[in-house]
């Protein structure tokens, strides 16, 4: 029995969360393995009415859950940031889960923008550095002088910055990024240790170029990390060349590693070269503790309750659960059951169909079950 926490969200989210649970349960029933799943209620709704983001209370009783299942978050009538930062943000900073892992892989029968590249071009991971970099929250923006005590707490070290800013401007703003040498230990040490199981090569992204004292001290710590891996090959990319790379050479690549902001940035492009955001899954990964798995598109809320929006990618986000769960061959079997509807063409309108939401995953459920 695995016991997971089911966060539906906003929009489509529990739409499509529904979907990927049936395909997980028929992936239960046909390798020997039950599913408990606990549902909570966190979301715009909840805000809405209460003013509440995401309790003590909530945190304690998810922590009870070695995964959770989550669906989307962002509503149309809550200000952008507020969800995102107030739930999804919180509950990555609070579960350490320090790993943002985002299979990059075309799948059989997909379409890619990229001329005459085929699935076997396009297979690699991007490991993604998910607590620190820019996305901290550490900034202000003011006029004239201010003066400021900022933090950031970690499980690994805390830090604070005494800032007297002083400034003729009519306003400024300023963010500070934080890279810690334990913070990037952990996430390109986790890449190492992926790449043995697949082509045994890790890339490295940052602008060491340009910003070179936070990205400085990451390329120390990845020379120091391949030192011990010597059959392991390894390279260095700036941001922006990978991106030319992405788009013109992907199947040069095999674990991707890279902070914090720039893994945001190329795993969307990482998603529209494997088929569009559909079919992009996520996971927010502490090896340790409570991990969660997701899509990485929005909640869509202009397609709420039509029960059309693509599932695909919850579908495959909650193969990477299962497989973070021990259960390889199910996880296995659900991705091969979302290349079988693609090729049967039982997909959703954005991917050329007609089927339903709901049709994508009692359709992968029976395929499981058959096969």
């Amino acid at each position: 029995m695995h016991k997971v926490a089911v966060i539906g969200g906003d929009g489509i989210g529990p739409e499509i969360i529904d979907s990927g649970k049936i395909v997980l349960e028929a992936a239960g029933e046909k390798f020997g393995f039950d599913i408990e799943w606990t549902g909570f209620d966190i979301g715009a709704d909840r805000y809405l009415a209460t003013g509440e983001l995401l309790t003590e209370d909530d945190l304690k009783e998810l922590e009870k859950f070695q995964a959770i299942y989550f669906g989307a978050i962002g509503d149309d009538r809550v200000k952008p940031g507020i969800l995102e930062k107030g739930i999804l943000l919180n509950l990555r900073f609070y579960f350490d889960q320090y790993i943002n892992l985002r299979p990059i892989r075309m799948l059989a029968g997909v379409e890619t923008p990229l001329a005459n590249k085929k699935p076997e071009d396009i297979d690699f991971v991007v490991v993604r550095e998910n607590t620190e970099d820019f996305y901290v929250g550490i900034g202000s923006r003011l006029k004239g002088h201010e003066k400021k005590m900022l933090e950031v707490n970690r499980d690994l070290y805390s830090v604070k910055f005494g800032l007297d800013v002083e400034t003729d401007s009519d306003e400024l703003a300023y963010q500070i990024g934080v890279i810690s040498r334990e913070g990037a230990s952990r996430v390109i040490s986790y890449a190492f240790d992926m790449a043995q199981d697949r082509k045994k090569k890790v890339t490295s992204v940052d602008k060491a170029n340009v910003l070179s004292d936070v990205y400085g001290l990451w390329r120390d710590v990845f020379l120091e990390t391949a030192e011990k891996y010597p059959g392991t090959s390894h390279e260095f990319t700036f941001v922006d060349a990978i991106t030319m790379w992405f788009v013109k050479n992907p199947e040069w690549f095999d674990v991707v590693v890279t902070p914090n902001m720039f893994g945001d940035i190329i795993t969307d492009l990482g998603a529209m070269i494997q088929g569009g955001l559909g079919l992009a899954p996520g996971g927010n990964i502490n090896p340790e503790g409570t991990s969660m798995f997701e899509p990485i598109h929005g909640s869509a809320p202009k397609y709420k309750g039509q029960n059309v929006a693509n599932p695909l990618a919850t579908i495959w986000a909650g193969s990477m659960l299962l497989e973070h769960l021990g259960e390889k061959e199910a996880a296995d079997r659900v991705l091969q059951g979302i290349e079988a509807s693609i090729r049967e063409k039982n997909v959703t309108k954005d991917m050329g169909g007609s089927a339903s939401t709901s049709g994508v995953g009692d359709w992968i459920a029976r395929w499981i079950s058959d096969s």
